[in-house]
């Protein structure tokens, strides 16, 4: 017989819930989830420190990836919601 907690992984390694975001909210990117992530690889090196401080609006989600746009004259970008995390002005 077949030990059933064989096929489920441990708890450990399931990756960590994000946050739920709704379209409008202010949102910073998370450093230590954007830094070797593949959109930092396909990135400057040096990413503008703006997107950590924040903040960046939510325009759309879909599906695990939020639109954001900057209070800034920059284009809109695409992250995995997992990067983000919510504005606190402190």
């Amino acid at each position: 017989m077949a030990d059933p907690s064989a096929s489920t992984p441990p708890a450990s390694s399931a990756p960590a819930a994000a946050p739920a975001f709704k379209k409008g909210a202010l949102v910073r990117v998370a450093r230590a989830a954007y830094g070797g992530s593949l959109e930092a690889a396909a990135s400057d090196p040096q990413p503008p420190a703006y997107i950590f401080e924040g903040p960046g609006e939510i325009l759309a989600i879909k599906g695990s990836h939020a639109q954001l746009r900057w209070r800034r004259p920059v284009p809109d970008v695409w992250l995995r919601i997992d990067q983000l995390e919510p504005y606190s002005a402190s």
